[in-house]
């Protein structure tokens, strides 16, 4: 019998059965907390909030516990990780539409009330490769003409120029979406994604999850508060049985993703992301042992739970201490991918992720140039190696600390070591002066008597001194 060429091809070794197919591109699949602190999750330490299968997905992948978003308010964190560039670069520093203090201080600077349309996201980024992508949930990066179809996705599920949801059972005021009476939006925007995944399981895809839970106005399912309502302790850290409700439901979506994903049979080349994209409000969550919470540069405002599972890669359990920040996934995802590299701010998770190496950068940085609501004052922020510097802008004030020491935030070092203060805060206006930073100026209507900024002002000694 004559032997075909191509037999005669694998026989000598000359020709790799792989390169008769490709090999699949895996898929990804994004998941975004808002307002999920660092405990928020039982393994990162919670002794309340019960997340048997986000526990599941740390299990089978990593855990990073130096883990930033990029901001402690949303929309910037959330451009942040579509683009893989700082805020400060994207002239959008702030939550969409952002604030005023007509007469505080300091005039703060005009941001983009959108997300930049000359900036790649990774939908558009992915779209080449073949990749059918959605966003089904929060978008907060602004509305009509700069939805998520605007920037490369194939489908947008209740994305809106809206930051929160409004209620979180239908009929939901934000986003606008047909359903029926009990419907939950945690469980809806669970639905719609189980429906992109189903009509997509035969080609890669890109799905970006961004839940609107667990922000306020915090509203949970009755049989799940009725299940914390006894665990509560008044006086704990974590002590409000609707957020914990909340919680729980977003557990739930988490394993109903991962079940489907199991039952197409591509859970072995789908990469699962999960993070929040700031700390919680302590009013609902207090991250203990970490100082400040949503709204706050202290660590309780801006490090975050983040898990990433990468079947055949990862090790299962493993846990990264390496500080790690949210504009780094832009770089991973398109390493992962197998697309060519683009300049951004980040900087691929690969090496952490294969357990083959560190990352190249020594720095890691923070730039808010406006007044929280939340009672902070324009100021900026820089990690280095354990050591964490911020500057306040409205007088220069330098805070210091050693995180591997003093987690808490509670001991200032600035004037014990004011030649490594002095340096850190130069390498910070070096790095504010590269990404072309916008910085607050003197206000010439600055008047105290005016300005409810003013009036709460003797509540900032709490921003300042040791807790």
């Amino acid at each position: 019998m004559k032997r075909s060429f191509l037999a005669c091809l694998l026989a000598l070794g000359l020709f790799a059965p792989s390169l008769l197919a490709a090999e699949p591109k895996p898929n990804f699949v994004f998941i975004l907390i808002d307002d999920m602190g660092w405990r928020g999750l039982e393994c990162f330490g919670s002794k309340l909030y019960e997340t048997p299968r986000i526990d599941r997905l740390a299990a089978d992948g990593m855990r990073f516990t130096n883990a930033y978003a990029a901001c402690h308010v949303c929309s910037p964190t959330r451009a942040s990780i579509l683009t893989g560039q700082y805020p400060a670069r994207l002239h959008l520093t702030d939550y969409l539409p952002g604030r005023r203090e007509p007469f505080a201080q300091l005039q703060t600077p005009k941001i983009n009330q959108h997300l930049p349309h000359e900036t790649t996201t990774l939908a558009e980024a992915l779209a080449p490769l073949g990749y059918a992508s959605a966003s089904i949930g929060k978008w907060h990066l602004g509305g009509m003409g700069s939805l998520p179809t605007n920037h490369g996705f194939d489908l947008n599920v209740a994305g809106s120029a809206a930051g929160h949801h409004g209620t979180m059972f239908w009929p939901y005021r934000v986003p606008k979406l047909d359903g029926a009476a009990g419907e939950y939006l945690t469980d809806r925007l669970t639905d719609e994604a189980i429906q992109f995944i189903d009509a997509h399981h035969d080609r890669p895809f890109f799905l970006y999850l961004p839940h609107y839970a667990v922000h306020n106005p915090v509203e949970a399912k009755e049989d799940r508060i009725a299940k914390y309502r006894p665990k509560v302790d008044p006086d704990a850290p974590q002590h409000d049985p609707v957020y914990a409700g909340m919680i729980d439901s977003v557990d739930e979506s988490v394993g109903r993703v991962l079940d489907r994903l199991e039952k197409w049979g591509i859970d072995d080349r789908t990469i699962v992301f999960f993070m929040s994209d700031n700390g919680p409000l302590a009013q609902f969550s207090r991250p203990v042992p970490l100082r400040g919470d949503k709204g706050k540069i202290f660590e309780g405002g801006i490090r975050v739970p983040m898990i990433v599972k990468w079947p055949g890669v990862i090790q299962g359990g493993a846990v990264c201490d390496e500080p790690v920040i949210s504009v780094d996934f832009f770089p991973t995802i398109l390493e992962m991918a197998g697309t060519p590299p683009r300049t951004v701010d980040g900087e691929s998770l690969a090496p952490l992720l294969k357990q083959q190496g560190t990352l190249q950068r020594d720095a890691i940085y923070w730039h808010y140039p406006h007044y929280s609501n939340h009672l902070q004052p324009p100021c900026g922020a820089i990690r280095q190696g354990d050591l964490k510097l911020i500057e306040f802008y409205e007088d220069g004030r330098l805070l210091l600390f050693n995180l591997k020491d003093d987690l808490g935030e509670k001991r200032d070092l600035a004037d014990a070591m004011p030649e490594t203060a002095r340096q850190m805060r130069d390498k910070l206006a070096d790095w504010r002066r590269s990404v072309d930073a916008q910085m607050p100026t003197p206000n010439p209507n600055h008047d105290p008597a005016k300005t409810l900024w003013n009036r709460r002002n003797g509540k900032l000694k709490s921003i300042y001194d040791t807790p």
